[in-house]
């Protein structure tokens, strides 16, 4: 019974509390920020419950992340904490020798039990950022990507409009910041995320009147697509012309709502 303890002791020590502990543990982890939100993304670092934490970051920009990796770490449970801090680069820029005014977040991040397989720095945790500030993870064996593209959003529509998407000449970091902002408000009042819902809300708002989801057939048209990922974007290119000079002039109160699909 002696030499039994003694083992059972000797494995607790070297395995420490997660010998008989139910929590997950993750090692030789790579970190990725993936920043949905409209501001640069300047670090996090994540926290478990056991003091074990994991970094990244990088000043990513909106809708950067996916080139950026940090290895390797080790983190364990199912809930944790992230500390990260965003700054507003057009800010920034009115007075570039100022010092960064940065926003410190905090953000409590549930994550349950997964089974992950890989050696060190092979399984990534991506880290989503979005727009209204909650945070998602996400295990990933590559670095496949973002799950909202503003750069395409923002090349589809500098490229279809020209100089009507930037009247005022910004240079293009400023003008894609603004398709960003504009783009993360879809993602917002709408949890729109496919890019060609993202293109469509973007040109709506920039290029016919901020105010046309107020429209009844553009509210006909959310309610109808919610859920349905590029359902949106191809509905609203189908607007008929007199429902959009009704959205261009703001007549919204009797507006003639017809067919909205054509």
């Amino acid at each position: 019974m002696k030499r039994m303890m003694l083992l059972v002791l000797a494995v607790m020590a070297f395995a420490g509390c997660d010998a008989f502990s139910s929590e997950p543990t993750y090692s030789g982890v790579s970190v990725e920020g993936m920043n949905y939100t409209p501001f640069n993304l300047s670090d996090f670092t994540i926290h478990d419950k056991y003091g074990n934490t994991a970094s990244g970051g990088g000043d990513l920009m909106p809708s950067a992340g996916a080139g950026s990796l940090s290895c390797c770490y080790t983190l364990k449970g199912t809930d944790f904490t992230v500390d990260w801090e965003v700054y507003d680069q057009d800010e920034f820029m009115k007075d570039p020798y100022a010092p960064i005014k940065k926003i410190h977040k905090t953000t409590p991040v549930h994550f349950p039990k997964e089974k992950i397989s890989g050696g060190a720095g092979e399984v990534v945790l991506a880290v989503h950022f979005y727009p209204d500030d909650h945070i998602e993870f996400e295990f990933r064996h590559d670095m496949s990507g973002t799950r909202i593209d503003y750069t395409a959003v923002d090349y589809w529509f500098q490229t279809k409009y020209g100089k009507a998407a930037n009247p005022d000449g910004l240079d293009d970091a400023s003008a894609y910041r603004r398709t960003a902002r504009v783009a993360s408000q879809g993602w917002l009042k709408y949890h729109l995320t496919d890019s060609v819902d993202l293109e469509q809300y973007v040109y709506y708002t920039l290029l016919v009147n901020p105010k046309f989801d107020e429209h009844p057939a553009v509210q006909r048209v959310l309610e109808e697509t919610k859920g349905k990922p590029g359902a949106f974007g191809g509905a609203m290119q189908k607007l008929p012309d007199p429902v959009i000079r009704e959205i261009r002039r703001n007549d919204f109160d009797h507006a003639q709502t017809g067919d909205a699909h054509g």
